[in-house]
């Protein structure tokens, strides 16, 4: 058996696998995670763990949740832990008898033959409960395997810019304040090697103050980092001897978040200089930005993970909802038509077009095959996909623009010598523009331009949306057509005007301004990923006219409500 390789469950015990889910950043999930998390029939997790590894899960997973209120802030790996049972639907379910503790609810879980994922935050081998809970599993003959994480004493310190070790070499001292005894305060005083600090924000200064008392310099570099690998990481750089005033007048503390986590890295390496060079994450052109994409999930998935990829957190709300065309019979009389060889082209220009034909196709029992001796155009990248997805290989894909207009640019001109059939199936949504449908006739083609679905305005996004929407919570909104401007505005208001708002071009830039709103960032080319491009362009020139300024980095959000902004041309 590989090493890799899952172990079978046994049919009494199951099997329990202790998982490390990493610092935060669920990129950081090693590939053996994944494949446990796929195979589980049971998590058990912290709240924040779950958000992290729930994605790789599969569908109807039973969930036990170990901290009973989502909201409530416990240090990991300490004390006995509140426990929620909750099923693959969320809905919670009792717990038979008093409150147990983790171990004998991962027993339970496994019983059976389940194969359980019992995750913890960073590494198992350095949660104190994950280690009682194997002996448990030990003593009980619960079969267990343990797959390791990244630490958050190591992974944040790297998401920081602040290396433990380098061509120098040093010592690396780990310590966890909340249990650290006198003489390990002693020990890592008396070392001038680089100490890493599990504490909480409110407890920094009191480990920053033990280590001077045990012999540390004040001047010593320090660098703090709450929420680490994630979009909402802040790093703070002081010394011993100040951090405390630092964090005072960054108004951190006192804070309602002064019980959070953090990991501090003392030492040369986490000078305020070295990080300026270092520091990779948070000087991503977007980070922490929250951008409202006014499309669906699946319509946005390549944009949102593009908009990852900058540092920001992309928010999805559909401005538009696709139905049924009010009459059928013409898209089925042009189904029917594929079928029966009415024509030579079929072009579909979204990727709702394909799946409004689609779904007529699964009516009709028919499949991929129908297409055959028909040649298929598709515009946009999506729409490609999602052809492929079908089981259909496009053959024309305009090479240039990816419009109608590009697509016009590289189709053929009927040829009645080569071209046996002169007709056109395009299935299109009712609004749909007439570009395409005059430029195929102007090269001598016959088209049925088909209502294969409609598009109306979609319901209004939950309220807390809508209000983050007009109080200025969103960092940016990428605006793709004219139609995303109307309908977000109708459905949720107009964006505050310390938003950014990112236009695909001119005509969606118009409609815009139309709705009073000042357009910041424009695309180069309609494309919404050279969209993303701009924005992320705009936000790295508008972070690197602050730190010119000698002014914080801060967020379009963070800024005073109404405070006037420059248009820029990008």
């Amino acid at each position: 058996m590989s090493p890799t390789t899952l172990p079978a469950a046994g049919p009494e015990h199951g099997h329990v696998t202790f998982l490390g889910a990493g610092p935060g950043d669920p990129g950081l999930l090693t590939l053996r995670a994944v494949e446990a998390l796929s195979n589980a029939d049971v998590l058990v997790a912290e709240h924040e763990v779950l958000d992290v590894i729930r994605t790789h899960a599969r569908q109807g997973v039973s969930v036990v949740q170990t901290d009973a209120d989502p909201s409530s802030v416990s240090p990991p790996g300490t004390g006995t832990p509140q426990l929620t049972v909750v099923d693959g639907t969320s809905t919670p379910a009792a717990v038979p008898g008093a409150a147990r503790d983790a171990a004998h609810l991962v027993m339970e879980a496994a019983r059976g033959g389940r194969r359980v994922v019992r995750a913890v935050s960073g590494d198992p081998g350095l949660d104190t409960c994950a280690a009682e809970e194997m002996l448990a599993c030990a003593a009980a003959g619960v079969p267990f395997e343990v797959v390791p994480g990244v630490a958050a004493a190591v992974g944040v310190p790297a998401y920081a810019g602040v290396p433990l070790r380098d061509a120098d070499g040093a010592d690396v001292r780990f310590v966890d304040a909340r249990t650290a005894s006198e003489r390990c305060w002693s020990e890592v005083g008396a070392s001038d090697g680089t100490v890493v600090v599990s504490t909480t924000l409110d407890s920094v200064a009191g480990a920053a103050a033990e280590l001077v008392s045990a012999g540390r310099k004040p001047d010593t570099p320090l660098s703090v980092t709450i929420a680490g690998t994630t979009t909402r990481q802040r790093t703070w750089t002081a010394t011993l001897g100040t951090i405390a005033q630092t964090l005072k007048q960054a108004k951190v503390l006192p804070s309602p978040d002064g019980g959070r986590p953090v990991i501090a890295v003392v030492g040369e390496r986490s000078a305020a200089a070295r990080r300026d060079q270092l520091s990779w994450f948070e000087s991503k052109p977007l980070f922490g930005w929250k951008v409202l994409v006014p499309r669906t999930k699946e319509q946005a998935a390549s944009l949102s993970d593009q908009l990852r990829s900058y540092g920001a957190v992309p928010h999805e709300v559909p401005t538009i909802a696709v139905e049924p065309p009010r009459t059928p019979q013409q898209m089925e009389r042009a189904v029917k038509g594929l079928v029966t060889g009415r024509y030579e082209w079929i072009a579909f220009t979204s990727v709702n077009a394909v799946k409004a034909v689609r779904e007529k196709f699964e009516e009709y029992g028919l499949d991929a095959r129908a297409f055959a001796g028909i040649k298929v155009a598709a515009v946009g990248e999506q729409t490609a996909k999602a052809l492929v997805a079908f089981g259909v290989k496009p053959d024309l894909v305009p090479s240039g623009e990816q419009s109608a207009a590009g697509l016009l640019e590289d189709w053929p001109p009927y040829d009645p010598v080569f071209d046996p059939i002169d007709r056109v199936f395009l299935p299109r949504a009712d609004i749909a523009t007439e570009t395409l449908v005059a430029g195929l006739i102007d090269l001598g083609w016959e088209v049925d331009d088909v209502t294969a679905y409609r598009t109306v305005r979609a319901s209004p996004p939950p309220a807390e949306t809508r209000e983050a929407i007009k109080g200025g919570g969103f960092d940016a909104v990428l605006f793709t057509s004219s139609s995303t401007v109307r309908n977000l505005v109708g459905i949720a208001g107009k964006p505050h005007n310390v938003t950014v708002i990112a236009c695909i071009g001119p005509a969606t830039a118009k409609t815009a301004e139309e709705h009073g709103l000042r357009v910041d960032v424009m695309a180069p080319e309609p494309s919404v990923h050279k969209l993303a491009e701009a924005l992320a362009d705009f936000g790295m020139k508008r972070r690197a006219a602050a730190l010119e300024a000698g002014d914080p980095v801060t967020r379009p959000s963070e800024r005073r409500p109404g405070a006037r902004r420059r248009r820029s041309t990008t």
